[in-house]
């Protein structure tokens, strides 16, 4: 991925179009799954909690359109994942790593990805014991939120 992130091949952005990927997400298919947990009420919810400035779209751009991205959730200093999707091959990582960068920058101290995954443990994901996660968690959450559109 170092050779991707470095090639330029994605423009990468946040919070720029938080409607298209959460519609990616619901809509790309996926291999070895039959539909979606995301409904037409989660999308509204997950709108209202992105104007109000909690919740957050990284996007990844392939010749001007969209390849890739992901969403989630900010508390404090934990980022919460809830779905990301790829059109085209590496997009989602590059999104997933531009999100790590951003975090880092920030402050923050938890991605929590909920779902264990190979394509996460490609990108170093870690399982974590409930007790383990729940100390990361409270410390997490003594962090103010940093609420508000990411992009700039």
């Amino acid at each position: 991925m170092a050779r991707i992130m470095k090639s330029g091949r994605f423009n990468l952005t946040l919070d720029s179009d938080f409607v298209s990927v959460i519609n990616a997400c619901r809509s790309v298919p996926r291999p070895g799954q039959e539909g979606t947990w995301i409904t037409d009420d989660m999308v509204l919810a997950y709108i209202r909690l992105h104007e109000q400035g909690y919740a957050h779209s990284v996007e990844a751009w392939y010749m001007g359109k969209l390849a890739g991205g992901l969403y989630g959730v900010s508390l404090g200093g934990a980022f919460f994942g809830e779905s990301m999707f790829a059109r085209e091959s590496n997009a989602s990582k590059a999104a997933f790593i531009r999100l790590v960068d951003h975090l880092s920058a920030s402050g923050f101290s938890l991605i929590d990805c909920q779902v264990q995954t190979n394509h996460l443990d490609s990108l170093g994901a870690e399982p974590v014991p409930r007790s383990r996660f729940l100390e990361l968690l409270a410390d997490a959450l003594t962090k103010e939120t940093y609420r508000g559109c990411w992009a700039g």
